[in-house]
């Protein structure tokens, strides 16, 4: 089998950089692991304003706009409550938002292959193996999207993602009533070590999750959550019910890698560690790189040569990480609930809010190539967005 570019993984990543060359003219196969694209998912699905504005979501997989945000310390006493005059997040209904990019990528052109998986590099090709059977593809360009331990990495010989949490969350839909639609996070090192637990409730589905550093957890991440989940905030009357979705999965957080393209092929989403290192927020930077790739590989199938995909640079965008690398830090340094709490003694005062609003209400996203010195500046002091 042939291809100008073999597409491994259809998550989000790999789904729009297939759909973007295929409009373009190119012959695309895209290969994901998966019998169906509606099961095992591993995102919580939050879209946050910038991304809703500029990319065109179906409206009706959106859940309710969410403009509260509410901070927990450890105990949950005294929390921290941010309104925003905007809608700032909308939660996907990702097993139909899949399968609806799944379908626009097959009308595009994009040839699916569901059950497929990619073993490695074979005779100068790329081994795939599927339900009928291993098949060798020739592909002039691999793009590698299957997640933040990908194979492909590996066999491009490019930089593989070395600092992850784990996270797990559980899913259900909550009955309607006059609940304001809340974003809630606490800050409890014991609960989830290095990052956050939360609660998500739209007034359509409650997610109730916990990640960290998977050595961190004392009686393991699974443990982590049912505890949380038996004393979470904001959770709706009756709490969880016994049937509910599992989700999990690593969560790269040491930003971008720097090496993420080659002569071969490149990188996408995770497995580019194209996640806000300080939020761990995904969907925005997936969907971005993702442009970036479709345009540096439709350069180089049209040029007829990999020269384009020196402009493919992890490195340069990395650069403009700085700030949600330091704050990434030194999240990943509270490891006490006293510390915890006294981190929260700041966050109560005008600057440590003024702070935490730009961070969760900010007009950033992900880095676009080719700014100006001082727009990248402006970028950089301000908020580290998902």
């Amino acid at each position: 089998m042939t291809a100008d570019v073999l597409v491994v993984g259809a998550g989000l990543a790999g789904l729009h950089t297939a759909t973007l060359l295929a409009r373009r003219g190119h012959d695309v196969l895209l290969a994901e692991r998966r019998p169906a694209l509606t099961g095992a998912i591993r995102t919580t699905g939050i879209f946050v304003r910038k991304t809703l504005d500029d990319f065109p979501l179906p409206e009706d997989l959106l859940g309710p706009p969410i403009r509260r945000v509410v901070l927990y310390p450890p105990g949950l006493r005294r929390p921290v409550t941010l309104d925003s005059a905007r809608d700032e997040y909308r939660v996907g209904d990702m097993a139909p938002l899949y399968a609806a990019a799944a379908r626009t990528a097959a009308g595009a052109g994009v040839r699916l292959a569901l059950g497929t998986r990619c073993a490695g590099r074979c005779d100068g090709g790329w081994l795939l193996a599927g339900p009928e059977g291993p098949v060798r593809v020739r592909a002039r360009y691999v793009v590698g999207a299957d997640g933040a331990r990908s194979r492909v990495a590996r066999d491009l010989g490019l930089d593989r993602n070395r600092h992850l949490l784990v996270g797990a969350e559980e899913v259900f839909g909550v009955p309607a009533g006059d609940r304001t639609p809340t974003f809630h996070c606490v800050l409890d090192p014991s609960l989830a070590p290095g990052y956050l637990a939360w609660v998500v409730d739209d007034g359509r589905h409650a997610h109730v999750g916990v990640a960290g550093y998977a050595d961190r957890f004392p009686d393991g991440l699974r443990r982590a959550l049912a505890r949380f989940r038996a004393g979470a905030p904001g959770l709706p009357p009756g709490g969880a019910p016994a049937e509910v979705e599992r989700r999990g999965g690593p969560i790269p957080v040491g930003g971008l890698l720097r090496r993420i393209g080659g002569s071969d092929g490149l990188l996408v989403g995770d497995a580019a560690g194209a996640v806000s290192p300080l939020t761990a927020g995904g969907l925005d930077p997936c969907l971005r790189l993702s442009e970036l790739a479709a345009d540096v590989l439709d350069d180089a199938l049209r040029a007829g040569r990999p020269d384009p995909l020196a402009h493919y640079d992890g490195a340069a965008l990395r650069a403009r990480f700085r700030g949600r690398l330091a704050l990434r830090h030194g999240l990943a340094q509270v490891r006490t609930p006293a510390a915890a709490r006294a981190a929260f003694a700041v966050l109560r005062t005008p600057p440590g809010r003024a702070a935490a609003r730009r961070v969760l209400f900010g007009d950033r996203s992900f880095p676009a190539p080719g700014r100006s010195p001082r727009a990248t500046a402006s970028e950089e002091a301000g908020a580290a967005r998902p």
